[in-house]
């Protein structure tokens, strides 16, 4: 359990080091007037969240990552397929904006 605890929050360290590049360039758009949008998730992607910038959700996953610490083994197995899917949503997310960004 451990283990897989360890590596969630490995992955979502990656996630904020690329989120705080992203979250530069969203609000360099913004300030320049493009990049009109409300949320960076649709509704539907499973975060409680909605933002704009992708630091808010970050924080949301962290949360996640960190009270599966308390959490027994019955309860991470329910949680995990959760966040896993939101963990590979933020990093596909990031590595196409920042593919399209440049």
């Amino acid at each position: 359990m451990q283990a897989i605890i360890q590596t969630l929050s490995e992955n979502v360290q990656v996630i904020y080091r690329k989120s705080i590049d992203a979250d530069q360039v969203i609000s360099r758009l913004q300030h320049d007037g493009k990049g009109k949008f409300s949320a960076v998730f649709a509704e539907d992607a499973g975060f409680i969240i909605s933002s704009r910038l992708f630091k808010p959700y970050v924080e949301e996953l962290a949360n996640e990552v960190l009270a599966l610490e308390k959490t027994t083994q019955d309860s991470l197995k329910e949680q995990l397929p959760s966040l896993v899917m939101k963990i590979e949503l933020m990093l596909k997310t990031l590595n196409k904006f920042q593919k399209t960004a440049r």
